[in-house]
Parts: C-alpha cells; sequence; structure tokens
C-alpha cells in the first residue's frame, strides 16, 4: 500500500479522563426520563433479572418517578449555568487540572449516565492523539454498582475500537491521607464559620442493597474506614460522628443504620444541633444539597431539632484539586514526560 494513502493520526499524548455518576440534561420529566432508563437498566445497578426488572422499569417507574425526581433537581438547578450541580462540580474540576497540568496532560471529564457520555470523551481523546489514557471514577469509596460500572462502560467502548489507547483504572482511595485531611479541613472551616457548635456530626454515605454487601461487595467496609479515619483525625468518638446510609431505593434492605431515620430519631430523642457530612460525594448533587440540605433538615426540625447544617463536598476547593492531582499523578506515573 502506498503510504501516503494512509489516513492523518493524530498520537503521542497522554489523557486523564475523570467520570461521575451522572446528570440529566433539564430539571424536568423530559429530562428525567432517559437518564433513569440508563442509569437504572444498568445491570451493575439492578442486579433482577431483565425479564421481571424491565416491564417494572418500562411501566410504573419511568412513568412515575421522572416527575418526582426533577422536582427534587428545580430546587438545586443551577439556574446561571443551566446545569446540575454535579455537573457543573465536576466540569471546573476537570477544568482545573488541566491549568494544573497544563500541555504534559489533557484533561476530560465525562457522566457514566448522561451526557457528555463516556464514549464520547474517549473518542475525542483518541482523536486529539492519546495513545495512553488514565479514567479516575469519582468515587473515594470502591463499589460494583459505581466504580466497575464506570471501568464496565469504558471496556465496552474499547471493544469496537480498531487502535485501542494504552489504559489505566484508579483504585478507591477512601483511605489516602490527602483525602482524609481535605475531608477534615472541610468540616473544621465550615463548622468555624457556624454561631453554634453541634452535638452530632453525621457522615451520610450513600446507601447500598445489603445483599450487594452480603455477595462481598467492599463498599461498607471502605465507608466504615473512611468514617473511622475522619472521626480519628477530627478528634471525635463514635457518638460525636456516627456513621449512615442514605438514598436507599425500592422495599428490599438496605445497608443500616438509615440516615434519615437516625437523624429523626436523635432529634426525637433530645439531639438538637446536627451537622452532616457525606464523605462519598466528591462533588455536592442531588443526594446532598436536596435530600440532605432540604429534605433531611426539614424532617429534623419537624421531630424537634433546633440547628442543622450541612458541610459542602470538597467540590473545587483547593484541597480537592490537590487530592484529584495527586490521584491523577499516581495514576499517570511514567507516562507523560512532565506529569
Amino acid at each position: 500500500m502506498n503510504g501516503t494513502s494512509h489516513p492523518q493520526t493524530a498520537f503521542g499524548k497522554t489523557g486523564l479522563l475523570l467520570v461521575n455518576l451522572g446528570t440529566p440534561v433539564s430539571p424536568d420529566a423530559k429530562g428525567l426520563r432517559p437518564y433513569l432508563k440508563q442509569f437504572l437498566s444498568d445491570r451493575r445497578v439492578i442486579e433482577a433479572s431483565p425479564l421481571i426488572w424491565q416491564p417494572l422499569l418500562r411501566g410504573i417507574i419511568l412513568n412515575t418517578r421522572p416527575r418526582k425526581s426533577a422536582k427534587a433537581y428545580a430546587k438545586i438547578w443551577r439556574q446561571e449555568s443551566n446545569e446540575s450541580p454535579l455537573r457543573y462540580y465536576t466540569r471546573v474540576q476537570a477544568e482545573k487540572l488541566q491549568q494544573r497540568f497544563g500541555d504534559t496532560v489533557i484533561v476530560d471529564w465525562a457522566m457514566r449516565y448522561g451526557q457528555p457520555s463516556i464514549e464520547s470523551r474517549l473518542q475525542a481523546m483518541q482523536e486529539q492523539g492519546c495513545e495512553r489514557i488514565s479514567v479516575i471514577a469519582l468515587y473515594p469509596q470502591y463499589s460494583a454498582t459505581t466504580s466497575a460500572s464506570v471501568y464496565d462502560e469504558v471496556f465496552r467502548i474499547l471493544l469496537k475500537m480498531r487502535w485501542q489507547p494504552a489504559l489505566r483504572t484508579a483504585a478507591p482511595w477512601h483511605d489516602d491521607g490527602a483525602y482524609i485531611d481535605a475531608l477534615a479541613a472541610s468540616v473544621d472551616a465550615h463548622l468555624a464559620s457556624l454561631d453554634w457548635k453541634p452535638d452530632v456530626i453525621v457522615a451520610s454515605f450513600h446507601g447500598l442493597p445489603q445483599a450487594y454487601f452480603d455477595k462481598g461487595d467492599p463498599y461498607h467496609c471502605h465507608c466504615a474506614k473512611t468514617a473511622r479515619l475522619l472521626r480519628e483525625k477530627l478528634g471525635l468518638s463514635e457518638e460525636q460522628l456516627k456513621l449512615t446510609f442514605q438514598s436507599r431505593f425500592g422495599p428490599t434492605q438496605w445497608l443500616q443504620p438509615y440516615t434519615d431515620k437516625t437523624v429523626v430519631d436523635m432529634a426525637e430523642n433530645g439531639t438538637r444541633k446536627v451537622a452532616v457530612v457525606t464523605p462519598g460525594f466528591i462533588a455536592d448533587c442531588v443526594e446532598t444539597l436536596e435530600e440532605i440540605g432540604i429534605e433531611l433538615q426539614n424532617d429534623f426540625t419537624e421531630a424537634g431539632g433546633t440547628h442543622f447544617t450541612t458541610v459542602p463536598c470538597l467540590n473545587d476547593a483547593p484541597e480537592s484539586l490537590d487530592l484529584l492531582e495527586k490521584i491523577a499523578k499516581q495514576n499517570l506515573e511514567g507516562w507523560p514526560k512532565n506529569a
């Protein structure tokens, strides 16, 4: 074959792809329906047989839940940029990391569910010449429902590529010193801004079906270790910083204790001042801002509580960028010359 007829191909670059859970394109039922359909069709998330689950999903669930979820998103939607907080902070994290790496690494971001898709960003990075790509699922604690789902999707996309890039996936960082330091700094800074002191701090993590834990998912252990290390860093006891789990879905048993029941029980039994930190979320989202910051606060107040606050996620704070830069450099080691 004549060498001059070979298609022009960019090469020689290294890429870093940050991936978070996902987001609808708009805070209404129309925007929520395709997002929820993709999310709840993931076999890593819902392990029930599709023969049983899909009729339920396409029938009752997708005809009722989008409207309910849309109301929650509408409360926290960023009107100034017309995007969800999760999309905003994931995008900004990538942009600020790009500034730190300069031209040594191409930094991009994607969502496991919704847009921008992992496939579109991997293709774009390859078109820019990325022969080596490090993918970091933005979940400190590993679960098959989150981290594994991201990497499953990455591998599925590679199956269709004629010229695959070299690929690295990130290990969980639930016990990384920089992560614990960043969490502790965020708690200290937020509490210092208040004119009151919480009686109890609740460390609330996203829930997981108990059955998944019973099958060997390490998520509960990772959450427990994060809570213990944060507790030690802040110099608190188990009574002063409690581990709980939020966002359960469906009738089955999930990891306990449940955040909502714990906080309401505390209020009913005399605890008046509570702060909630959500260490499993690297960026604020509907689960932190609406579920905790609005709904749980209302429940706590109705049960007799007087003071309630939520500690912001790490978002794009300097400590957050330091953490992400450290994790990125660990996963990029030996690839770009100057990283």
